[in-house]
């Protein structure tokens, strides 16, 4: 199936709301916040760390000093920002419930004077232009409601020059990865989901939000559209994730 048409389709996690596509992800988050981390760990065999590592180190020669982690979540991928040691790292989520959590690990690891944890929206940031020497998004930018108008955002809040990187999951395309990849992601995520989360929904929509959203080529044309340069793409692990880096 075309991907315009799967996007313009609005996967959406709670079928029968009238909520918004934004306000439903939002209600999922706040849903599944207290088991996200045991969730991402368990259901990735930890190789989600490996791949926010992989963020991290692509960052360090640019030595960034004011970094913004967008759909930061429970702060893992802002967290791991301080060994960069900038000046500062702001997260920012729609998540109150994620955020609660994040603040809390930010607390225990005496990291408060350096991340500040934040609710907003990728679409109307209430942060200044041209400020960020760095921004990255893990696992996020495919909840953005409207894609191109977070890029902008994004790329508007950025300094020249600055660094962006996403980490989202992909499909894998090579046999039998790719079959194992649909029935695990299909089958045993919502299954594993529902029993720890007890969100019947949420990692249903997990699936089915990474097969609508685009990858590879399309991700770097939308974002030269939103003005980046020097777009770059690079799947990790047989391509259940990809990494996207683009320059201001």
């Amino acid at each position: 199936m075309n991907i315009e048409l799967l996007m313009e389709a609005k996967i959406t996690p709670y079928a029968d709301s009238l909520l918004s596509e934004k306000q439903q992800v939002t209600a999922m988050f706040n849903n599944v916040a207290s088991r996200y981390d045991f969730l991402n760990h368990f259901l990735s065999a930890g190789i989600d760390v490996l791949w926010r590592r992989k963020v991290i180190n692509l960052l360090k020669e640019k030595q960034p000093e004011f970094i913004l982690d967008m759909a930061t979540g429970t702060a893992d991928l802002a967290i791991a920002a301080a060994r960069l040691k900038p000046k500062q790292i702001i997260g920012v989520d729609l998540s109150a419930e994620m955020l609660a959590i994040g603040k809390k690990k930010v607390a225990n690891r005496n990291l408060s004077g350096l991340i500040q944890l934040m609710e907003g929206d990728s679409e109307n940031l209430l942060l200044e232009s041209n400020k960020f020497d760095a921004v990255t998004v893990g696992f996020g930018v495919r909840n953005f409601e409207h894609l191109d108008i977070g890029l902008k955002e994004i790329y508007r809040v950025m300094k020249k020059d600055g660094t962006f990187i996403i980490l989202e999951f992909s499909r894998p395309k090579l046999f039998p990865v790719k079959q194992l990849y649909d029935f695990y992601f299909k089958r045993i995520c919502p299954l594993i989901g529902k029993m720890i989360s007890k969100d019947t929904s949420a990692y249903t929509y997990l699936y089915e939000s990474v097969k609508a959203f685009p990858e590879g080529k399309q991700v770097l044309m939308r974002l030269e559209e939103a003005g980046f340069r020097e777009t770059k793409w690079m799947p990790l692990t047989f391509g259940i994730a990809s990494v996207y880096i683009a320059v201001k």
